[in-house]
């Protein structure tokens, strides 16, 4: 259980993306995690729904229970977190005395550790809190988890909830504080991309519209960033990364580099997709707007030119990094400034 914040420029541009001709200037810009900024949308974290086919079954009435704590801690979340833990091991011990299928050291046990279960896989107390009997475990992980988002929450910095409660179960929630967002430590940054990418195997039911495999991969690597904020000319394949201009003290993506990511990823690394939005709506298959599906990557002229773009979820909505001053998040094609600009929509995969 483990820099450098994010910070919005002060200029406020109208349109989303780095020019055309600024292309060349994004060769060796440095690559660093990126903390949130406030959002309209729903926090990852309050899916609810919980398809138990990829939980050993002695886990189930454990992970459901710990999902009532509280609204900020789902079940298909306390799952996929064990799962980058532990990976459902319940006796692993790692190189830092981390303990258990929740990890904990010592330390923070000591504090947080509940007597839910018995050593035998009883669902009683058995008189000892013990990060080694999975029902103790589990239990502690949700009780930590909803202390760590109350104590995100009055941090006042901004941010999709369930990104920095997970920051601050691997790095602290001092570091948290101190970097004003998530961390730029990999290891933070991964662990908590890795989880938010794990749930939706965790939560039931499926999406309203499919955008078949690669698409439904695109949407989801473009989901992880929510929140991530906007920096000219910054990100890239790799992440978020500082940008330049009034995106020179920000670390975030633009709308391009996020589209450009998202496919990058999707394609497991096999597609890259030119770095500006005049090029990217050049690339893939022309689709009409009555065909759009999810993962499908809509252009917009909104001055001119091709000068954003941003990626459709489905029902009438798309994920995108808009300005200087905002974060990546959702909207709607329906909205008056969207819906009354030229359109252009492409496929990929």
């Amino acid at each position: 259980m483990s820099g450098l914040p994010g910070r919005t420029g002060s200029a406020v541009l109208a349109t989303g993306c780095v020019a055309l001709g600024l292309v060349g200037s994004l060769v060796g810009l440095s690559v660093l995690g990126a903390a949130g900024q406030k959002q309209d949308v729903e926090p990852v974290g309050l899916v609810t729904g919980l398809t138990t086919e990829r939980i050993p079954p002695e886990y189930v009435r454990w992970i459901e229970r710990a999902g009532e704590l509280c609204p900020e801690v789902s079940a298909p979340l306390v799952a996929a977190q064990i799962e980058a833990e532990s990976g459902w091991d319940p006796t692993v011990v790692s190189p830092a005395d981390a303990e258990g299928l929740s990890q904990f050291i010592p330390g923070t046990w000591a504090t947080w550790g509940v007597d839910a279960a018995g050593k035998d896989g009883s669902p009683e107390p058995d008189g000892v809190a013990d990060p080694f009997t999975p029902g103790d475990a589990i239990m502690t992980q949700a009780r930590y988890d909803c202390w760590l988002a109350d104590k995100v929450s009055e941090m006042n910095i901004g941010g999709d909830l369930t990104r920095l409660m997970l920051a601050a179960y691997n790095a602290g929630p001092g570091a948290v504080e101190g970097y004003g967002g998530v961390p730029p430590f990999p290891e933070t940054q991964g662990y908590v991309t890795r989880i938010i990418a794990s749930m939706p195997k965790y939560s039931g039911g499926e999406p309203a519209e499919t955008g078949g495999a690669f698409g439904d991969r695109v949407v989801a690597n473009a989901r992880k960033w929510l929140g991530t904020p906007y920096s000219w000319g910054g990100g890239g394949p790799e992440g978020p990364g500082r940008g330049f201009a009034q995106g020179a003290n920000t670390v975030g993506f633009d709308c391009s580099s996020l589209v450009q990511n998202a496919v990058y990823h999707a394609a497991d690394g096999g597609l890259l997709l030119p770095r500006v939005s005049q090029l990217q709506v050049t690339a893939g298959k022309a689709v009409s707007r009555d065909d759009l599906r999810p993962g499908d990557v809509i252009g917009f002229q909104l001055n001119g030119s091709y000068d954003h773009i941003g990626i459709y979820i489905g029902q009438g909505q798309f994920i995108h990094a808009p300005k200087t001053g905002d974060v990546v998040k959702i909207s709607n094609l329906n909205e008056p400034y969207y819906a009354g600009k030229p359109q252009t929509a492409r496929r990929f995969g």
